[in-house]
């Protein structure tokens, strides 16, 4: 699930009654989600669209505007009327991320976005192939140093978390690595399986089935905390890598929409999100629930922001816009 394959479906629910009085127009919101149809963003979207819109009494239609790795339904958004009419719903990396790489910023998250909710979490993986002759995260490194030539690593795609967990563990371990983009986690599994590369950073739920099938190793994982999806995998920092490395979705109005708007959406994907099925649903994907308010996903923002802009400019890596 890197941000090429974060997509949105659309979901049109029935109108109760209006809302928000002139904050928006009809009783029409329109959840912008700016990638392709397809992968777990597009069932994080239907599931809260559809159990937010009884709780505002509004119409809300998820609609996907692909493009620019996110940047066409971003300025979506930005462009849109501040009265609680267009949400946008990405992934914070993209948000963070692609003001970093762009040559010229397309837009300032924390002045062009007044933030709703952080929605949920998911976690990466570091896998290696059933080649490998490593059992854990130490090991591999020892492998690693005693394999110089074959030092590649796979990742879903350039100018990702996990493109730059990559150049995060060459400086920590002090081992040149080679990056190999993918077009999305699939072929690197598969090229992991048949020998042809020696390790990928994918996403966690991407990689568990192959896991569980012994195809391939999962060595280590990102988060925080381990995983409830795999909690007998350490993580990175219990590997002795000072490194969380997880991504999220986000909830965002245009700058300049009415406080008492941001509140009600944040509100109500929260409630949303706390409701038994609907976690459930989102557990079965990878996805861990999450639901905070507008302060929550702020700092969410700011602390990811701090921690790599400094890795991002250390690659000098670039996206020419």
């Amino acid at each position: 699930m890197d941000r090429r394959e974060f997509i949105a479906g659309c979901v049109a629910l029935p109108l109760l009654a209006q809302t928000g009085g002139a904050h928006a127009q009809a009783g029409l919101t329109k959840i912008i989600f700016p990638f392709a149809a397809g992968a777990g963003g597009d069932t994080l979207c239907r599931l809260i669209a559809q159990e937010m819109a009884p709780v505002l009494q509004r119409t809300i239609v998820v609609e996907n505007r692909t493009g620019g790795d996110g940047l066409i339904g971003i300025k979506a958004v930005k462009g849109g009327s501040p009265d609680g009419s267009m949400v946008l719903v990405t992934t914070g990396p993209t948000m963070y991320l692609l003001p970093m790489v762009e040559t010229v910023p397309s837009f300032d998250t924390a002045k062009d976005f007044m933030p709703v909710s952080l929605l949920a979490r998911f976690e990466f993986a570091v896998v290696v192939g059933p080649g490998i002759d490593a059992t854990d995260f130490r090991s591999f490194v020892a492998w690693l140093k005693a394999h110089p030539d074959k030092a590649s690593f796979g990742v879903p795609s350039n100018g990702t978390i996990p493109h730059f967990t990559g150049s995060k563990l060459e400086k920590d371990l002090g081992i040149p690595l080679t990056r190999v983009p993918y077009r999305g986690s699939a072929p690197i599994l598969n090229d992991l399986v048949g020998g042809h590369l020696s390790f990928g950073i994918v996403t966690l739920a991407d990689a568990l089935p192959q896991h569980r099938a012994r195809g391939v190793t999962i060595i280590a994982t990102s988060s925080a905390e381990r995983s409830p999806f795999a909690p007998e995998i350490p993580t990175l920092k219990e590997s002795g890598i000072d490194l969380v490395a997880d991504a999220w979705y986000g909830m965002w109005l245009p700058a300049g929409s009415p406080p008492d708007v941001a509140s009600k959406l944040g509100a109500a994907a929260g409630a949303a999100l706390a409701r038994p099925e609907v976690r459930e649903k989102l557990m079965a994907i990878g996805l861990i629930p999450v639901g905070s308010n507008a302060d929550g996903l702020s700092k969410e923002l700011a602390a990811n922001t701090a921690f790599w802009r400094p890795i991002v400019t250390a690659t000098g890596y670039k996206i020419e816009n």
